[in-house]
């Protein structure tokens, strides 16, 4: 929707705004938690700073790409690991930096400009109860590994993307050799995944690192020591004729990226997923409390 009131100070702001930088922006998101916080985050923000601003959130992710590509959505926010390895078919294992380097020089050739990165690293990891995984003495992949050679008895939950894409379940076994028979697999929504495993439904479970629930459930992540998961920096991505039109746009969100890492990403999260907070007010008091409206 396009808000319809300026705070005082991105009044101030628009005044001193070009022509060209006061042009509306399309801001996107996709239909998750993290997304919707973003989007709604990126919207107030930006509309503070004096811009038009429309968001259209709640999108698949490829569906939300094609919309940039296609010049419907000028800004988002992706993960460097996403367009790597789902947009650009690339499935080389790179470093943070060069996951990072490589999305933004393809990106490149299609429109789109990779902005700042934050430090939140919303990749995919395995997940145990905090106190499950004392007992047993499990704080790597290789502990899991070896329990699960030594025929403890696990239930693993997963998702059916992570269950069946190039970059999931089968070759995580692979790279730590080990072998979960498919009987001992429970596939279930991601957004159960966190419960199930809560409740001792499952033993171990496919997460994402910076959800809240993470923290708020009492879960332990895994370590990855082979760096098997490939990186998922979150970063703002923008359309090179949006960012012609308005070239403070990537400063400005750079102010925006700095402050996000995982810590923060996972509280935000938590106060939408756990305390039920709306999404419209935690981005609203997260952007009060770090004076940017």
């Amino acid at each position: 929707m396009k808000r319809l009131m300026m705070t005082l100070s991105g009044l101030a702001l628009a005044g001193a705004m070009t022509s060209a930088q006061a042009n509306e922006i399309n801001v996107g998101g996709k239909n998750y938690t993290e997304q919707l916080i973003l989007a709604n985050m990126t919207e107030l923000y930006l509309d503070g700073l004096g811009y038009d601003v429309t968001r259209r959130d709640g999108m698949g992710s490829a569906v939300l790409r094609q919309a940039q590509e296609n010049g419907q959505i000028d800004l988002y926010w992706e993960y460097t690991g996403t367009s790597l390895i789902v947009y650009n078919d690339i499935s080389e294992s790179l470093s943070r930096e060069a996951t990072y380097d490589k999305v933004k020089e393809l990106d490149a050739e299609k429109g789109l400009v990779w902005l700042e990165p934050s430090d939140a690293n919303n990749t995919y990891a395995m997940a145990m109860r905090e106190d499950y995984a004392e007992e047993h003495g499990i704080v790597t992949l290789d502990d899991l590994a070896d329990a699960v050679n030594d025929d403890m008895d696990l239930t693993v939950g997963l998702d059916t993307e992570f269950y069946s894409r190039d970059d999931g379940w089968r070759p995580l076994q692979e790279t730590y050799d080990f072998k979960v028979g498919r009987s001992d697999i429970v596939r279930m929504d991601t957004g159960l995944m966190y419960s199930a495993l809560r409740d001792s439904e499952v033993d171990v479970a496919v997460v994402f690192s910076t959800d809240g629930r993470v923290p708020a459930f009492g879960l332990r992540i895994l370590e990855d020591t082979k760096g098997y998961f490939p990186a998922y920096a979150l970063t703002p991505v923008v359309r090179e004729e949006t960012l012609e039109a308005n070239p403070e746009l990537a400063e400005q969100m750079s102010a925006l990226s700095d402050l996000l890492d995982d810590e923060t990403m996972a509280s935000l999260n938590a106060r939408v997923d756990v305390e039920r907070e709306t999404i419209e007010d935690v981005a609203q008091s997260f952007l009060e409390e770090q004076d940017l409206i």
